[in-house]
Formats: C-alpha cells, sequence, structure tokens
C-alpha cells in the first residue's frame, strides 16, 4: 500500500482551518488584538485629543486629531496581533501536537504557512473592525475606491509580514508564557514614529530613528491612501520594508522550526 504524499496548498489550508476554529472556541485572541489599539483610540482621542489637536495645527480640534491618529491605531491593531500569533506557535511546539504532526503525511511547512495566513486575517479583521469604530467616533476619509482597494491590499501585506515575523518570535521562545515578549517590542515603534506627533516635535536624538524605522512609511502611505494622497516614495519604502520583514520571518521561521524538529543525535545514532 502506496503512502499518500503530503500536498502543501491543500495541507497549508486545513492548518488554516485549524487555527480559524481556534479562534471561534478560545475567542479571547481576538478581542485582545482588537481592545489594546481601541484602548489607545479613546485614550488619545478623549483624553490627549484637544491637547494634541491644537499642537497640530493651529486651532486644531479633538476630530482632527483623530484622523491624523487613526493610521497609527490602524497600525498598532497589526503590531498587537504578533503577541498572538507567537503565543499559539510555542503553543504548538510545547505541547506535542508537532509531534504527532510529524508522524503524518502532511507538507512540514503548513504548520507554519497556517499560523502566518491565520494571522493576516486576523490582523486584517481587527483592522476593518476598527476602521468601522473611527468612522463612527467621526472620522471623514477622503478616499476614492481604488484607494480603499490599494488600502486593502496594504493591510494584507503589512499583516502577511508581521504574521511571519510572529511565528519566528514564537519559535524562539522557550516557553509559552515568554512567547509574547519579543513581539511586545512592535507594539512601541508606533509611537515611536510620526503616528502620533509630527517627528519634528521630537527631540532630535529620536528624530533620526522615528523617520527611518519601518513603521514610518506605513503610517505615511495609510495616511496618504485615506486622505487621497499617498506619495509614491513612502509606497516604496513599505513594499520594500514589508518584503524584508516577510524574508527575515520566513527563513527564521524555517530554521528555528527544522531545529526544533530534526531527530535527536541519541535518536538518529540509536542511543549510543
Amino acid at each position: 500500500m502506496s503512502t499518500p504524499h503530503p500536498r502543501p496548498f491543500s495541507d497549508t489550508l486545513t492548518m488554516l482551518w485549524r487555527n480559524l476554529l481556534h479562534n471561534l472556541r478560545y475567542p479571547s485572541g481576538p478581542i485582545i488584538v482588537i481592545a489594546i489599539p481601541l484602548v489607545f483610540l479613546l485614550l488619545f482621542v478623549y483624553v490627549l485629543g484637544q491637547t494634541l489637536g491644537a499642537g497640530i495645527a493651529t486651532g486644531g480640534t479633538r476630530e482632527q486629531y483623530l484622523a491624523y491618529i487613526t493610521p497609527a491605531i490602524l497600525l498598532m491593531a497589526a503590531a498587537s496581533a504578533p503577541q498572538m500569533i507567537a503565543v499559539w506557535i510555542s503553543m504548538d511546539m510545547t505541547e506535542g501536537i508537532i509531534a504527532r504532526f510529524r508522524t503524518m503525511p502532511i507538507f512540514r511547512g503548513s504548520v507554519l504557512a497556517g499560523h502566518a495566513l491565520n494571522g493576516t486575517i486576523l490582523i486584517t479583521v481587527a483592522i476593518t473592525v476598527l476602521v468601522g469604530v473611527t468612522l463612527l467616533l467621526g472620522y471623514r476619509p477622503q478616499a476614492d475606491p481604488l484607494g480603499w482597494l490599494a488600502l486593502a491590499g496594504l493591510i494584507v501585506l503589512v499583516g502577511f509580514a508581521l504574521s511571519w515575523l510572529a511565528v519566528a518570535f514564537g519559535l524562539a521562545a522557550k516557553r509559552p508564557d515568554t512567547a509574547s515578549n519579543m513581539p511586545l517590542l512592535l507594539l512601541i515603534l508606533p509611537l515611536l514614529s510620526g503616528g502620533f506627533v509630527p517627528i519634528e516635535s521630537l527631540p532630535g536624538w529620536l528624530q533620526g530613528f522615528a523617520e527611518y524605522q519601518p513603521f514610518t512609511p506605513i503610517i505615511s502611505t495609510i495616511r496618504g491612501l485615506l486622505t487621497g494622497g499617498a506619495e509614491a516614495s513612502d509606497a516604496a519604502r513599505t513594499v520594500g520594508w514589508c518584503v524584508v520583514i516577510t524574508v527575515i520571518g520566513y527563513v527564521w521561521s524555517l530554521w528555528l522550526y527544522r531545529r526544533h524538529t530534526a531527530p535527536s543525535t541519541s535518536r538518529a545514532t540509536g542511543g549510543r
């Protein structure tokens, strides 16, 4: 009787479905992904919005500040999801399910790809919900249908890149309870950019970092698409950073996964 061969596409969809069901059965993770940026949104708009809005422009209002920080809040949703993704992949690696998968004729990379695609969907849904919340709070974008389509593509691209990086973070963690520590650094990057205040208002020593870190062009591109005037240079830098992050996360994940699942020396030599 012949042994069935692994099917990369079908196996990846199966692993994706498994992770989507996990989201439905344990909704606390997706809720947290939405709740964290929502808390920041309400804090900055209703507690600090009047003061910071006046600092953005003469006579600036809370509504103007809402429009200014919306791109950063949307990116914070993307940056908060990697914590959950890293914990989930770490749980898979430590709870024995991977050992069971190794005995089955499935495509080895489907486990990682399933988590990455699940993370992309989670980020896309979280950002969509937050866009709806900002609209309820009074934000009125000027994007045309093409701009909304480009924004959707950008969200998927950013989500895919950060999801692969999150998979690598989870594989690098020794335990699930520490897997969320490394992705936590991603939440700091939107705060150290031009997302909440203009870069020119930051201390001089911080302006250089804020200008050239990955999240700054992403926020600028989102802001441009929502206002109908995205800069081609910002869009090019955004795509470039997403490609770099994706490659780093993918290569790092594969290397860590192969190291975790490789037979031990004692097993390979029969214990001698």
